[in-house]
C-alpha cells in the first residue's frame, strides 16, 4: 500500500468513526413554546434521530432551567422509523418565577442524553 492510499484509508476511517459518534444521538431541531400568564407552557418539540426500531430510537426529552433544575420530561414510547423528523408536545410545564429561558435535551435508547442542547427564550402572555 502506498502512502497516498494509507492517507486516504486513514482519513476515511476517521470520517466514518466521527460520524458514528454523533449520528446516533437524538437531536432537537425546533421548539415552539406557548406560555400563559400563569407561567404554564406547552412545548412543541421536533426531533430528528435515525431510529432503527425497538433497539435504538429517540425515547424522550427533558426540559431544564438554566441552572439545571428539571422542570419537565416527555417520554416517547415507540420508534419513529418512517417519520423523521417528528414533532410531539407536552403541556402544563410550570416555569419558575425567575426563569425566562428553557433548555431542552433529547435522548435515545442507546446513547442516553444528547450532547446538543436547544435553548429557547420564553415569552408569557398577559391573558
Amino acid at each position: 500500500m502506498n502512502i497516498t492510499t494509507k492517507i486516504i484509508s486513514l482519513f476515511l476511517s476517521i470520517l466514518l468513526y466521527s460520524s458514528n459518534i454523533f449520528s446516533g444521538q437524538a437531536i432537537i431541531e425546533k421548539v415552539e413554546a406557548e406560555c400563559n400568564y400563569k407561567r404554564l407552557c406547552k412545548f412543541n418539540v421536533t426531533i430528528r434521530h435515525a431510529d432503527e426500531g425497538w433497539t435504538h430510537f429517540a425515547n424522550g426529552w427533558q426540559i431544564f432551567t438554566p441552572n439545571g433544575d428539571l422542570i419537565g420530561h416527555r417520554a416517547l414510547a415507540h420508534p419513529h422509523v418512517n417519520e423523521q423528523p417528528f414533532t410531539r408536545s407536552i403541556r402544563n410545564i410550570k416555569i419558575p418565577a425567575n426563569v425566562d429561558t428553557a433548555i431542552l435535551i433529547a435522548n435515545d435508547s442507546v446513547h442516553g442524553k444528547s450532547d446538543r442542547k436547544y435553548v429557547i427564550k420564553l415569552t408569557f402572555t398577559d391573558y
